[in-house]
């Protein structure tokens, strides 16, 4: 049977077991935490092995001192240009002083999320759909340097703040395919068009040139006949035998090339031929 001065020394024992236990906090690396003293705050336990004040000390807080990734849902944001896109993001924040980071903010995790998210959608706001939709760059560096300061006063550091995927909301991007198939439909109108134009010119100036040719062809024609006349005049004189010769012969082919074509059913010749020639070479002369 167990008497009493046994059943104290057990809870003498047990209490004092209970209390070295309850005194000594081995914190792991990686972490540090918020030790209270009677609701107050007293001390950042460090890692390692170390010692607080049972019943009036307590761990109220296990802050982790590693990155912390914050990856935030997809969300909606509206350009200046009344376009609506998909932005989804993730940060990369770690927590440089804990005691700020505990008692500075409900709750740091959802204030640097819900921050974030806020100053996106303010800097899509300022630009247009093609701009945010190819600056990736530059809206990840506006949005660090947006949260970078208020990050600090609850003592966070945000280290990066990535974009993983950017683009226009479904009905979107179907408004922006068949403006892109318009626009392309535009192009190859205005590329017709031009291609016709300059057909209509390139005809023109082959028709202008043609016609340019043609007189300039007629006019050495009449310039090399005239020559000739003028040549044959001279070598015959006064003997216009030679001359109604040539004209007869000439006035006779034209005649048998009229007789041959398939319209021509009668050719009359005149009855005075010589006196015609001879009427023909008097005309020739006084030109």
């Amino acid at each position: 049977m167990i008497g009493p001065t046994t059943i104290t020394s057990i809870v003498i024992l047990a209490f004092v077991f209970i209390t070295i236990a309850r005194g000594v906090r081995i914190i792991p690396q990686g972490e540090e935490w918020i030790v209270q003293r009677l609701g107050k705050y007293h001390v950042t336990l460090l890692p390692g092995l170390r010692f607080i004040i049972p019943y009036f000390d307590s761990v109220s807080y296990k802050v982790t001192t590693k990155d912390i990734i914050l990856d935030m849902q997809e969300q909606e944001a509206i350009t200046r240009d009344n376009a609506v896109i998909l932005v989804n993001t993730i940060a990369f924040i770690k927590v440089t002083d804990p005691v700020k980071a505990v008692y500075g903010v409900e709750d740091f995790s959802e204030a640097i999320r819900n921050m974030i998210m806020t100053t996106l959608r303010s800097i899509v706001g300022e630009m247009e759909l093609d701009q945010a939709l190819s600056s990736r760059d530059m809206i990840k560096a506006r949005l660090k340097a947006g949260v970078a300061d208020e990050a600090l006063d609850w003592g966070l550091t945000v280290k990066s703040v990535e974009i993983q995927d950017i683009k226009p909301t479904a009905s979107m991007q179907r408004a922006m395919e068949l403006q892109a198939s318009a626009e392309r439909e535009r192009k190859a109108m205005v590329t017709r068009a031009e291609g016709d134009k300059q057909s209509m010119i390139l005809t023109a100036e082959a028709r202008l040139e043609s016609a340019k040719r043609d007189a300039a062809a007629q006019i050495m024609l009449a310039e090399a006949s005239s020559q000739a006349i003028t040549k044959v005049t001279a070598a015959f004189g006064e003997n216009e035998l030679p001359m109604l010769y040539l004209l007869g012969e000439k006035y006779i082919a034209s005649m048998g090339r009229m007789a041959e074509s398939p319209n021509a059913k009668i050719v009359l010749l005149p009855a005075d031929l010589q006196n015609t020639l001879r009427g023909l070479f008097q005309k020739i002369q006084k030109s």
